[in-house]
Order: structure tokens, then sequence, then C-alpha cells
């Protein structure tokens, strides 16, 4: 069955560097992936899926039948929204929408998501079960995949899988990483309220800015101190409001910001924690604050089994030395973990790095670039998992 389903991806090659390379000219930011979408819905319809449009807001669903009668439901997601981002790779086949681009390779999972379907339809008799292809919009604002859910597309499913594209991984090889994948993103903001004073008299005021400047550096210190180094935690604030003029103590300073975090024990006490060093900060210099700590997407955790299907998948696709045991994770996050709320999945790294450059720009830069080759990997990869998956009890 491998040769076979290699045969039909070499065969769609030509086709899918033509889909990319459209999607890639036409991307469209999180929300408003009309055109996307309806691209999509076209490519599964003449495959012969069951196509559903307007989930999850903008979402695709296609689903493909098995011949044979197993009741389980194997999903696999791919993303298809694009990031605010001017172009500057020089492409000539570059975005055509001013200062919108696929700069984080959605394009590419996209592709490889249309592509798997197009091979598995092309075997469907031999498959155990049902495919749910999920094609998600809004990855990028971790919204997309609550959306979907919400609609129901986990109803049913027993597994899923899913792929992110990896510059640092040259195209050809995958990565993959049992346990932890990516970081829980929360996002967080601090009010510090003072009192408004001259300038010149700052003992005459509560400063709202240095208190601020205060509260930022303990918490620094502290992850260092009371966070376990083995279970690593990132507080990064990004945005800092307050202030009316030059010469006035800032009587409010909003802070903004995001935490990241792995272990899920950890993350469970960071409101607190951070509350507590916020209290400290404010109580001994008689300013008055508010913490609002919102949890966004949780840390996508790989299932064992179904990454050692990854895995062997891979390697026997392409022997062992181009499959990568990724020894750590990342502190960027995914929505993907959304779904691993509701069944057991594994998300890949696809290589799409060029294996004679010096320098892969990383994901979400202007120049960033992917060595279309990976589609075909991406792709046997896949479909080959999900082909072997039914063969698991």
């Amino acid at each position: 069955m491998l040769t076979r389903i290699k045969a039909l991806a070499t065969t769609l090659a030509p086709r899918l560097v033509e889909i990319r390379r459209h999607i890639h000219s036409h991307p469209e930011l999180s929300g408003q992936e009309y055109q996307t979408a309806a691209f999509v819905a076209g490519v599964l319809s003449s495959s012969g899926l069951h196509v559903e449009e307007g989930v999850g807001k903008t979402g695709v669903i296609g689903e493909l039948q098995g011949a044979n009668q197993d009741d389980r439901i194997l999903a696999i997601r791919t993303d298809m929204d694009a990031l605010p981002i001017q172009e500057r790779s020089g492409l000539e086949y570059s975005s055509r929408k001013e200062g919108v681009m696929h700069a984080c390779g959605h394009d590419v999972h996209t592709t490889v998501g249309l592509g798997t379907a197009m091979v598995l339809s092309q075997i469907a008799d031999e498959l155990g079960g049902k495919i749910r292809f999920l094609f998600q919009p809004a990855e990028e604002i971790a919204q997309g995949a609550s959306w979907m859910v919400k609609d129901g597309v986990m109803e049913n499913v027993s597994a899923i899988l899913g792929v992110h594209v990896f510059p640092s991984i040259p195209a050809g090889s995958v990565g993959i990483r049992y346990g932890a994948l990516t970081a829980a993103a929360d996002d967080l903001e601090i009010i510090i309220m003072g009192e408004s004073g001259h300038g010149a008299r700052p003992h005459e005021a509560i400063d709202a800015i240095w208190i601020a400047a205060q509260v930022i550096t303990t918490l620094q210190q502290a992850i260092s101190r009371t966070q376990n180094p083995l279970r690593p935690v990132v507080l990064s604030i990004g945005q800092i409001n307050g202030g009316r003029a030059p010469n006035v103590i800032a009587d409010k300073v909003q802070l903004l910001g995001t935490v990241r975090s792995l272990h899920p024990e950890t993350r469970a006490q960071l409101a607190q924690w951070i509350e507590n060093i916020v209290a400290n900060v404010c109580n001994s210099y008689g300013a008055k604050y508010q913490v609002n700590y919102r949890q966004g997407v949780p840390s996508v955790q790989n299932d064992y089994a179904l990454t050692q299907l990854l895995q062997s998948s891979a390697e026997e696709a392409w022997s062992s030395e181009l499959v990568q045991v990724l020894p750590e994770p990342s502190l960027g996050a995914e929505d993907f973990s959304v779904y691993l709320e509701h069944a057991p999945g594994s998300m890949f790294r696809l290589g799409v790095g060029y294996k004679d450059r010096i320098i892969n720009h990383p994901l979400h830069h202007p120049q960033f670039e992917v060595d279309e080759s990976a589609i075909i990997t991406g792709v046997v990869t896949l479909a080959y998992a999900a082909y072997r998956y039914y063969q698991l009890k």
C-alpha cells in the first residue's frame, strides 16, 4: 500500500504545487478565509468527499468513508489562515494582498490536507473506516479550533492527526515529538493604580510607572527563584500604557503580556502566583492593583501511541535517517490542543527548509519560504499513517 500511496502522491505533485501557490498568492486573515474555504471545498468535492462549508464560521469539513466497517473516525486537521505581514520574499507567486502573507506555512498545511484527501479518496476501498478532514480557520488568533469544536467536528472522533511546517528541519525530513509539543498560552493584564502628583515632588504621589517597573522586575526575578527550572515558564510584557504628561506622576499603568508554560500543574497555579507578587509589590508602596488572567489554549500533548504511528509510518516511507525525534518542545502555541480535549492526537513537524541555504528564514518572517518538495513528504506521511491507523486495536 505504501508503494501505491507514494505513486499517487508523485502523480499529484505538480497539481499540489499549483494549489499551494494559488493559496499563497491569495492569503486571507483569520476569520476571513472565504475564498480559501470555497477553493478547498471545490477540490474536496471533485475528489468525491462529502463536504460541509461554513463550519466554525469559515471552516470546511470533508468526509471520506472507507469500505470496511470500522466505526472509528480519524480526523486530520490543517489550518488555512494567513498573517498581517507584508511579504518580501520576491517570489513570482507572492501575496497579491497588501499586508497579508502566509508567513507561517498554512498554505502548505492546507495543500498537504488536500493532497492527503486526494490520495486517500483513490484507495477508499482499502480504508478501514471514516476519515474526517478539518480545514480550520483562525489558528493565528487561537480561536478557530474552538469554533470548529463548537460546531461539532469532534463528535464521534476517535483520534486526530495534525502537521506544522518547520524551517529548521530540511525538506524531506519530519520531526516527531513525544509528550509536550507546544506551550499553553495565556493572556495577562495588570493594572497598577497610584496617585497623581507633580513630577518634581514624587514623594507626594504614588508613582504607578515606577511601581509597574518593580512589578515587571520582580516577576522576572521570581521565575528563576520560585518556579521549577525543569518546568519552564515564560512571562513577557509586550505592552505598557500609562501616564498623562512628562511632568506629571502617573496614577495608572496598564501592563499587557503573555504567559507560556508546558506543564498543566504549573499552569494551574500561575494566576495566583502572579497576583501574589503584584499584591506584595503594590502593598509595599501604597498602590492598588487589578490582575486579569485569561487562560488561552492549552499545551499540545502528543499521544504516545499515535506519535509512534506517525514515527513508524514516516520511517517506513522515508527511512529512519529522515525522521528526527525532537528532544525539546516549542514555547509557541497551537490551538490543535483544543481538539485534544476531545480525543487523543498527535502533531508532527514537516521539514520545509532548503538544504543548500545557510539561512532559512523563521516562521512569521516576511521572507519566509518553503522547499515545496516537502509537500509530498507531508502527504505520504499523513496518508500512510491514516491507512495504518485502522490496523491499530
